[in-house]
């Protein structure tokens, strides 16, 4: 985790205050005297749940609990995940952005669908069974549903 320190918080109050001038609005320095700005990243990932094929860290940041999927070829969510919960389908409710790969929403009615890079995605509550598409690793950011993903 990285803090930035009082000075180096005077200097962007400072940056900040100076680029809005020409919006007409000017913010006192002090604004941002007690704000503390953190940085993390998924390389020291606060929790990683690891699994065959796969592994799933978290960052808990601002109140929210962001999540970083990395699943290799393979990799199959009823298999990998679920068999160790005792689970055919995930119940888990989902936000999130394809990074790299592809993977695939499987819902119980039959439809299956594609979850592509570039692309962001909202899964439902609704049982599903997720697994990778093809020959290259599948990487996705969780917006929502992290905290209780793969527990």
């Amino acid at each position: 985790m990285f803090r930035i320190k009082r000075d180096q918080a005077k200097l962007v109050a400072s940056a900040v205050a100076r680029s809005t001038q020409p919006l007409g609005v000017t913010l006192p320095r002090e604004t941002f005297m007690d704000v503390d700005v953190i940085l993390k990243n998924f390389e020291a990932p606060d929790e990683c749940r690891e699994m065959e094929l796969g592994r799933f860290e978290i960052i808990r940041l601002g109140g929210m609990t962001i999540g970083r999927a990395t699943y290799q070829p393979g990799w199959k969510w009823s298999v990998h995940v679920g068999a160790g919960l005792g689970l055919t389908r995930c119940p888990v409710e989902h936000v999130g952005l394809v990074v790299a790969g592809e993977a695939t929403a499987a819902f119980e009615d039959g439809r299956v669908v594609p979850l592509r890079a570039g692309e962001l995605f909202y899964i439902p509550p609704l049982a599903h069974d997720s697994w990778v598409v093809g020959n290259v690793p599948y990487v996705s950011l969780h917006f929502l549903g992290a905290e209780k993903y793969a527990k």
